[in-house]
C-alpha cells in the first residue's frame, strides 16, 4: 500500500497556473473574467473565505468586486444587488457567501442569480445540467475539485465502488452524480445519517468521500485496505494547546485512517484549496461562454 497523502495545495497551484494563460487570452479579446462576491453579515469564517477568493482573483489577473453588506440587509435589498450584477457586463460569476443571516431565504437568493453567472452551480438549471451531463452548466466547486484530485493522481474510478457520506446539494449529491457520470463510470452508494451499519457499507468501498460535517467520524474500521479517502469536512474543535484555542479537522480521523488506505486528503491542505481553484475555473468558463454568445 502506497499511503499517498494527496497534496491539494500543490494541485490547486498547478491548476491555477493553467488558468492564467486562458485569462490572458480572454483579456486580450477584450473581456477580463470578473467575479462578484457578496457577503451579508460579519461571520468571521465567511470573511476569511471571501478575502481568499478576492486575493486569488487578483493573483490570476481576474477582475473581482466584493460587496460586504450589513447583517440587517433585507431579502429585497440583496435580490436587488444580484439583479444589478446579473446585468453588469464586467461580472461573469456571482457568488453569495453561505450561510447568510437567518432572515435571508438562501434558496430564493440562488433562484435570482442568472444561471449563466451561477459559478457555485446551485441554481436548479445548473443542477439539471449536471444530472443530464450537459457540460455547459456549472458544477459545485468542491465536488469538482475532488474529481480533479482523483484525475491528478491517476486514481481510476471506472468500475469502482464509491461511497459518498452526505447528501447535501453542495457536496454529496453533485459528488454522486459526477462519480456515476459516463466520464467516471463508478458505481455509487450515497450514505447519510439514517444509513444502517455505515462502517460495514464503507468497508466495501474502493473510494470514500466524507462530506457529513461530523468531526473525525470516519475511523479505521470504515476503511477497506487500499481504499482512497477524500475528506471534504472542515470542522473546528477545541484544542487548548493551540494558540487560537482550536484546530481544524476533517470528517475523517486522519491519524487513525492514513495507514489503512492507498491515498487520503489531509485537512487542511487537501480538498479545500481545490474549491477556490475550481471557483476561478468556473468564472473563466462563464466568461468564455458569455463572450461566445455575444459573438452569436
Amino acid at each position: 500500500m502506497s499511503n499517498i497523502i494527496i497534496d491539494g495545495k500543490e494541485i490547486a497551484m498547478r491548476f491555477r497556473e493553467g488558468l492564467k494563460e486562458e485569462i490572458a487570452e480572454l483579456t486580450a479579446a477584450g473581456m477580463t473574467p470578473g467575479l462578484a462576491v457578496v457577503l451579508v453579515g460579519e461571520d468571521p469564517a465567511s470573511q476569511v473565505y471571501v478575502a481568499s477568493k478576492v486575493k486569488a482573483c487578483a493573483e490570476l489577473g481576474m477582475f473581482s468586486q466584493k460587496f460586504a453588506l450589513p447583517k440587517e440587509t433585507t431579502q429585497e435589498e440583496l435580490v436587488a444587488l444580484i439583479q444589478q450584477l446579473n446585468a453588469d457586463d464586467k461580472i461573469h460569476g456571482i457568488l453569495v457567501q453561505s450561510p447568510p443571516p437567518k432572515h435571508i431565504d438562501e434558496e430564493a437568493v440562488i433562484l435570482n442569480i442568472d444561471p449563466r453567472k451561477d459559478v457555485d452551480g446551485f441554481h436548479p438549471i445548473n443542477v439539471a445540467k449536471l444530472v443530464l451531463e450537459d457540460e455547459s452548466g456549472f458544477v459545485p466547486c468542491t465536488p469538482l475539485g475532488c474529481m480533479e484530485l482523483l484525475k491528478a493522481y491517476g486514481i481510476e474510478t471506472a468500475g469502482k465502488h464509491a461511497v459518498v457520506i452526505g447528501r447535501s446539494l453542495i457536496v454529496g449529491k453533485p459528488m454522486a452524480h459526477l462519480l456515476m457520470s459516463k466520464k467516471a463510470n463508478a458505481t455509487v452508494t450515497v450514505a447519510h445519517s439514517r444509513t444502517k451499519d455505515l462502517p460495514a457499507l464503507c468497508r466495501r468501498a474502493d473510494i470514500i468521500v466524507a462530506a457529513v460535517g461530523r468531526p473525525e467520524m470516519v475511523k479505521a474500521d470504515y476503511i477497506k485496505p487500499g481504499a482512497v479517502v477524500l475528506d471534504v469536512g472542515i470542522n473546528r474543535i477545541t484544542d487548548e494547546t493551540r494558540p487560537r484555542g482550536y484546530r481544524i479537522v476533517g470528517d475523517v480521523d486522519f491519524n487513525d485512517v492514513k495507514d489503512h488506505c492507498s491515498a487520503i486528503t489531509p485537512v487542511p491542505g487537501g480538498v479545500g484549496p481545490m474549491t477556490i481553484a475550481l471557483l476561478l475555473a468556473n468564472t473563466v468558463k462563464a466568461c468564455r461562454q458569455i463572450l461566445a454568445a455575444s459573438k452569436g
